[in-house]
């Protein structure tokens, strides 16, 4: 976020919006947005929340330790969670509590500005108690490092509160055509994780003037790709979230016509405002994706080891524990599981390392992270796939078996774009002396 400054009044802007600005007064909340219910899905009763005047923890310690804590409570809510297909509010009230949603923020604006790593370790903590919380943990902290893209009043407007959670999709589906002031901005975007909670929404949008596409005004790429910063309310969400995975990460629709955005409440991410290895690359936002993943794995794991334990194969009477089918198979799980988590882990230590020191990132930094990041995802879906087979045929109950669950988390959440074959495209491309024209790489 940009350097602290002081408060200036708004300039006005010439010209009307392309039509009335709903946006509610800063520091507004809008509460959560109830989806419609289905035949499938299961009445939340939402507990009783928490004392909330409690004071919120500020460091990495202790924020590590409160996700630690809360880990019984998210897998006691687990299906709970899926079946109401977005975070309940006491869940959103645990994370904000626990500083989750502050983990990004820097200490001069009073948050904790956990490393990469750090932010990894939380979210894979998260993970193993629910992979959808973790989902929406993992987007919600985003604010902290958006901001550092905002000019500073639209900082004080939308994330001077610490603890703000984020959603939305950054990538261009949307239009924003230049106005006097702004932008008048459609479109419709998918995956707004953590759109049912979320107190800011933002938009990809490519930008046109006059009904031409403008370039890219600092890499003259042929699409200029801003993203704006709005309320949730000033949008429609639309529920179509009924899908296979991450089915409690809310991650719906949300489309709006002819938004009057100013131009202070968009950013590009080849602008940074501020500096330090959180705003130093924009692939900060996707460093600490991997912990989802990681922690799925672990939860698995655990789980299959608590039940070897215990189980007795049905046909020859031999204890898991005994069985060198089932030992190798632990071994070996334990094994890929131990290495995706170490390469995650070593490259974002390298390249945090270089971006601390002010240094620019090496081609083989750029490429090891996301390489391990893809490696993570694939892995974890391979570990939970096999312990899957594994188990047997008890893995197919809903109700009592969370393989189940984690087989489907696995496979949705690798359809994201970090978990694709053009990954290893484009990093082949770049190791071989080729550029890449993303800014996340």
């Amino acid at each position: 976020m940009g350097r602290p400054a002081l408060r200036r009044p708004r300039r006005a802007r010439p010209g009307p919006p392309a039509q009335a600005d709903p946006r509610p007064a800063p520091g507004h909340r809008t509460g959560p947005v109830r989806l419609t219910p289905t035949e499938d899905d299961v009445t939340i009763t939402e507990p009783a929340r928490a004392d909330e005047s409690a004071e919120v923890p500020n460091t990495a310690e202790d924020i590590l330790r409160h996700a630690r804590e809360a880990v019984p409570l998210l897998r006691e809510r687990a299906a709970a969670i899926e079946a109401g297909r977005r975070l309940p509010e006491d869940v959103v009230a645990l994370l904000r509590r626990g500083g989750v949603f502050r983990a990004a923020v820097p200490k001069d604006r009073g948050g904790p500005e956990l490393t990469s790593m750090e932010q990894t370790e939380l979210i894979e903590t998260l993970a193993t108690g629910d992979v959808s919380t973790a989902w929406c943990a993992m987007i919600g902290m985003d604010s902290g490092i958006y901001a550092g893209y905002l000019e500073e009043a639209a900082v004080r407007e939308f994330y001077d509160a610490p603890d703000t959670p984020n959603s939305g999709w950054i990538h261009p589906q949307g239009r924003a055509e230049r106005v006097p002031g702004g932008y008048r901005v459609s479109g419709h975007w998918r995956f707004g994780s953590g759109s049912t909670h979320c107190e800011v929404l933002v938009a990809g949008c490519r930008v046109f003037q006059d009904g031409e596409p403008e370039t890219d005004p600092v890499t003259g790429d042929p699409v200029h790709w801003r993203v704006m910063v709005a309320r949730p309310g000033q949008y429609e969400i639309v529920d179509t979230w009924h899908t296979t995975g991450l089915a409690g990460s809310g991650s719906c629709d949300y489309k709006v016509t002819d938004l009057f955005v100013p131009e202070e409440h968009s950013f590009s991410f080849r602008v940074p405002r501020r500096t330090g290895p959180l705003h130093a690359t924009p692939d900060a936002i996707l460093r600490k994706m991997s912990g989802v993943p990681l922690g799925m794995a672990r939860a698995a794991l655990d789980h299959v080891r608590d039940l070897a334990r215990t189980r007795v194969d049905r046909e020859s009477g031999t204890p898991w524990a005994d069985s060198p089918r089932v030992r190798s198979a632990l071994a070996r799980a334990e094994m890929e599981l131990a290495a995706a988590r170490a390469g995650v882990y070593t490259s974002l230590e390298e390249q945090w390392a270089a971006l601390e020191r002010g240094d620019e990132t090496t081609v083989r930094q750029r490429t090891a992270t996301a390489l391990a990041r893809y490696h993570a995802f694939r892995t974890a879906r391979t570990i939970v796939s096999e312990l899957f087979d594994l188990v047997g045929g008890s893995s197919i109950y809903r109700a009592s078996s969370p393989l189940d669950r984690w087989l489907r988390d696995a496979h949705t959440m690798c359809q994201h774009a970090v978990a694709q074959d053009s990954v290893l495209e484009l990093t082949g491309q770049v190791l071989l002396g080729g550029e890449s024209r993303s800014p996340f790489f």
